[in-house]
């Protein structure tokens, strides 16, 4: 949100905005502009050229060649390459980098330019013989195969494909990409595979790589090739259809001191293939993520031995905590006590029994996420979070867990995040929620949806919703009148209360749901006719005591 406001006031500041059509054709221009200035900053690549580095005829031929193959327009069809004129130098064109020095073309990066490609990559791009970085991530080349001859770009250290709409079976020529630090093709929507990965076994300089959404079931070579990867640090396989990890694979496997995160998720794993490999090449993790696989037992005391580890998310997948860990005298506890460990989520697995109050020695934490779990008739008290000074976001949804804190209560932590969908929070209002919605930034997401309160709404709620662009509130017993002003929330359910009094009006343009279902409203309903959201999706206002007709027109009706 801050990028796009900065966008628009350069826009301004140029004189390119007046709204409509003319901005978002001009948006990509100026998106281009502002990533050359920041790559500017380090001295290497800049946009203009001394008269001792301008790119030369041939080069200047092969990228309007590359050019006219691609058709690349803008989703307004604006010609998204217009800025590329025969007679101008080509170190200006927007999405071309040349070398401060040499004046050699060393990278072309067109990314989330949301480009529309009704052509092909030319392979006049094999004349640019000093290109060291393409990126083509988040446009749309409609379908495409990647090009074999990628494969030729001998120099590139970068190649980003990523959600750029290719398809078909990822080119086994990028194996010869030997000076490749970067490869990041995920995100294309399962359309591309690949069989045996044994090729990126020859990228020995790799440091990153992302293949997030790719096929990547008859890659049975997957893990083996992974840990003799010597400089990898951060691989991302997401819901690729990883096969299981053989017995064979184990004993190849080498533990890496360079891997720092590592995304599994999605793939339906079970615990006996991923455990002994994950625990052999882990010993420098910082982030993992295995959620939505097929984990299933005790949380492995394993985990413990994680040193470095910051961010573990274990979500959707059939854990059960030990009896150890339900004491609090686990290698989880081990965990929490490291400097920087910030995220734990074990959101919707089979937890169950009571949380021990020795939980709240995880004091660094920034997010912490339980939900889905039964934890049903388990109390929470001050006591489980005195420690967590750090806490951003807390979400205990689902767990049926009581939340029981004495009147006036002052939490540690300042939440942004507070997501309690059925707890027990009633049947007053939860008093301590107005010290985490008085503080600027503050408060953005509230659900406290059947959460068995009966009870008035406070004066100080409707005073506090600066800064809220989520609240569900729905299925409670909440009673007295909403607000008379203008609320500036993306999000609003507070179906099934007893609300009553007029419609609240609402100021934002960027409104998406509004459910004021099942209450007491009463009064007028013309100011819907003031609603000018064009992202508005849902408006339930049945139910209620509402006088009157109004004449409305959705904002997307035509």
């Amino acid at each position: 949100m801050v990028a796009e406001e900065e966008n628009k006031k350069a826009l301004r500041d140029v004189g390119l905005i007046d709204g409509g059509a003319r901005y978002r054709e001009s948006e990509g221009k100026l998106k281009g502009r502002l990533a050359k200035e920041r790559k500017k900053k380090d001295g290497s690549v800049e946009e203009k050229c001394t008269d001792a580095s301008q790119c030369n005829e041939s080069v200047r031929r092969a990228l309007l060649e590359f050019k006219y193959s691609l058709q690349a327009m803008y989703s307004t069809g604006y010609d998204a390459l217009s800025s590329w004129i025969s007679e101008e130098e080509c170190c200006l064109w927007d999405g071309v980098y040349c070398n401060s020095f040499t004046g050699y073309v060393e990278m072309l990066d067109f990314s989330d330019q949301s480009l529309v490609v009704a052509g092909t990559v030319s392979p006049s791009l094999l004349k640019l013989h000093h290109l060291t970085s393409l990126n083509f991530s988040s446009n749309d080349f409609n379908g495409s195969l990647i090009p074999e001859f990628f494969g030729s770009l001998e120099k590139l250290k970068l190649l980003d494909l990523s959600n750029a709409n290719f398809r078909g079976p990822i080119p086994s020529q990028l194996g010869n990409l030997s000076m490749l630090e970067t490869l990041s093709l995920g995100g294309n929507g399962r359309a591309l595979n690949v069989g045996k990965l044994e090729w990126l076994s020859h990228l020995s300089r790799l440091k990153e790589v992302d293949l997030s959404f790719t096929n990547l079931s008859n890659a049975n070579d997957w893990s083996q090739v992974i840990t003799h990867l010597p400089l990898l640090q951060k691989l991302s396989l997401r819901h690729c259809d990883l096969p299981s990890i053989s017995s064979s694979s184990l004993s190849l496997a080498n533990s890496s001191t360079s891997l720092t995160y590592l995304d599994l998720s999605d793939n339906n794993l079970p615990s006996s293939a991923i455990y002994p490999w994950l625990f052999n090449v882990s010993s420098n993790l910082v982030s993992l993520d295995l959620s939505s696989n097929q984990l299933k037992g005790p949380i492995p005391e394993a985990f413990g031995n994680m040193k470095a580890i910051q961010e573990l998310y274990l979500s959707d997948n059939l854990l059960v905590l030990a009896e150890n860990q339900v004491r609090g005298d686990s290698g989880l506890n081990e965990i929490g006590k490291l400097p920087d460990f910030s995220v734990l989520d074990l959101g919707y697995n089979l937890l169950n029994g009571s949380i021990s109050k020795s939980f709240g020695q995880l004091s660094n934490l920034h997010v912490l996420r339980l939900a889905g779990n039964s934890f049903d008739g388990d109390v929470i008290s001050e006591a489980h979070f005195s420690n967590f000074t750090n806490l951003q976001v807390l979400d205990l949804s689902y767990t049926s867990l009581t939340l029981k804190f004495n009147t006036g209560w002052i939490p540690p932590f300042q939440l942004s995040q507070i997501k309690l969908c059925s707890c027990k929070l009633g049947p007053r209002f939860p008093d301590w929620l107005r010290t985490q919605m008085d503080v600027r930034p503050g408060l953005e997401y509230l659900d406290i949806s059947a959460s068995g309160i009966s009870d008035s709404l406070p004066y100080w709620f409707r005073d506090s919703l600066y800064g809220l662009d989520f609240i569900n509130m729905s299925f409670n017993q909440i009673s007295g009148t909403f607000l008379n002003k203008s609320i500036p929330v993306r999000y609003l359910d507070l179906s099934s209360n007893n609300f009553s009094g007029p419609l609240p009006s609402f100021s934002s343009l960027f409104l998406e749901s509004i459910n004021l279902s099942r209450n007491k409203f009463t009064g007028s309903v013309s100011r819907i006719c003031n609603i000018t959201a064009e992202l508005l999706e849902l408006l339930d206002l049945s139910n209620n005591l509402f006088s009157g007709l109004a004449h409305f027109q959705a904002p997307w009706d035509f």
